[in-house]
């Protein structure tokens, strides 16, 4: 396999990605389009996210008043905010603040960790600022997992965190990353936070099983942090030397889509070259074809 994530083979600069301006548009149109992007760009993170949700039509498109929100961010990693490895708590705190404001009932915030959940809370910084926002933050207890009909051709049953499913809305929040086994880990990825059982076993078939863990949840949004990516040794990183800091936010309604818009214009991976992507698009998922999605900036 020919390497993928060398500095020199990113297409940022021929995107317009770098520098102060992110070159996309409400007027970059297609004739097929059948899903929409949203894209924010700025230093403040929190102001870019709350700006991205504007631009999709603001918070109360997707949240009504007495709502259970949960918010499933990735919280795996012992790795600090910087170093790119776990959703950055200030997209985290924005959404639980705008959740709220919507008139939202109760918002958790939790994930199924890699590493002890009482480090990668803390350390990631996720838990104490969802907190100061107001989420109801805990560690996912053994209890509420349930084997459930998944569906899938590869994973018939699985167990499923219950929380997630009793929600009344849902909204994925992932960091895009590169991914040792996976190629990338993005929003379809993201959903092995929300289960439990032997997560090995899911590996046996990976990308089949990203797809049909990901078919099984029905999330109300999805937004993308790209605000900082992992480029090599993910997903899990370390060193600052494999972060791209990119300042950017991502939404959509499409989690097929948002993510193969992050492996064209964040990674320079042709979608079609990531398999997960593949079986979510032959499972009616979400629209796969860049030349399909409409891409709109938030102003």
């Amino acid at each position: 396999m020919k390497k993928r994530f060398s500095r020199r083979d990113f297409i940022f600069k021929s995107l317009g990605l770098t520098g102060g301006l992110l070159f996309f548009s409400p007027e970059n149109l297609f004739a097929k389009e059948k899903s929409v992007i949203f894209v924010a760009k700025g230093k403040d993170v929190a102001k870019t996210t709350r700006s991205c949700i504007d631009a999709i039509g603001g918070i109360s498109k997707f949240i009504s008043r007495n709502d259970i929100v949960v918010i499933k961010p990735n919280i795996a990693w012992d790795r600090r905010v910087e170093q790119a490895a776990n959703t950055h708590p200030e997209v985290v705190a924005e959404m639980v603040r705008l959740a709220y404001q919507a008139g939202a009932k109760k918002v958790k915030v939790f994930d199924n960790t890699c590493d002890d959940p009482r480090r990668t809370y803390k350390t990631s910084g996720i838990a104490d600022a969802a907190k100061k926002a107001g989420a109801f933050v805990s560690y996912v207890n053994d209890k509420k997992f349930k084997k459930m009909m998944i569906g899938g051709k590869h994973i018939k049953k699985w167990k499923v965190y219950t929380e997630v499913i009793e929600a009344d809305k849902v909204i994925n929040i992932p960091i895009a990353k590169q991914h040792g086994s996976a190629i990338l880990s993005m929003a379809l990825k993201n959903w092995f936070g929300a289960v439990g059982g032997f997560r090995g076993r899911l590996h046996w078939g990976l990308h089949h099983s990203i797809a049909e863990i990901a078919h099984f949840f029905k999330p109300t949004l999805t937004v993308m942090d790209a605000t900082r990516i992992l480029i090599n040794n993910g997903p899990q990183g370390g060193s600052l030397k494999d972060v791209k800091v990119m300042d950017m936010v991502i939404a959509s309604t499409d989690q097929v889509a948002i993510d193969a818009f992050c492996a064209k214009y964040l990674f320079g991976i042709d979608p079609y070259d990531i398999p997960y992507i593949k079986y979510a698009n032959e499972l009616k998922m979400g629209v796969m074809e860049i030349d399909k999605i409409k891409i709109i900036r938030a102003t």
